[in-house]
């Protein structure tokens, strides 16, 4: 039996219509897999402050200690730097918070300069010396979020994601992430006594 001209096209029609759709499932499937990909590191920026956060926060009663031990009437700072420290970990979460908990951390590291024999003490050094070290790591987490952030946000935004990013369940990234990279940090509230 002689296939007809009218089969021979409806049947390359029909090649023709499943190649395109196999080229689009390709398409997709590897745009859904680069996002997911994305919001990976971003999640993964997220986690990186979270830990950063919750070293320095556990690095606070350490320093209040120590300094305590030396300067024991220069309670004013010593209380700002916890109630800092305590708003910034169980408050309303708030990158002010965290800010106001460096400022107060920075009142702390000035009284070393005011007490030779705190600034001498290794054990200030040392929690000192951590100290700068976990606010480095800390600032670099934050570029690193930003970058994932940027990555993230582009690859939404490019074309031909642009047109499935939505329907795929992609919605952009905030690149102030501390309130979310905090809800860690919530959950555990060291007991700072004097």
């Amino acid at each position: 039996m002689k296939a007809s001209k009218g089969d021979i096209y409806m049947g390359v029609v029909g090649i023709v219509v499943l190649v395109i759709v196999v080229v689009l499932a390709v398409i997709v499937i590897g745009i859904y897999n680069q996002l997911v990909a994305l919001r990976q590191n971003v999640k993964q920026g997220v986690a990186d402050i979270d830990a950063q956060l919750r070293q320095r926060h556990d690095l606070v009663p350490n320093l209040v200690n120590t300094v305590k031990g030396y300067a024991s009437h220069e309670q004013e700072t010593l209380d700002a730097v916890i109630s800092a420290r305590n708003k910034a970990a169980t408050g309303a979460i708030d990158s002010n918070d965290e800010a106001g908990l460096r400022v107060a951390l920075d009142r702390l590291m000035a009284l070393g300069e005011a007490y030779p024999d705190l600034k001498a003490s290794a054990n200030f050094q040392e929690l000192q010396r951590e100290l700068s070290d976990v606010e480095d790591k800390l600032a670099a987490a934050r570029r690193a979020l930003n970058a994932a952030v940027s990555r993230y946000n582009t690859g939404v935004e490019s074309f031909p994601a642009v047109v499935f990013a939505g329907m795929l369940g992609f919605t952009h990234a905030d690149f102030h992430r501390l309130d979310d990279s905090e809800k860690g940090v919530v959950d555990q509230v060291p007991n700072v006594q004097f």
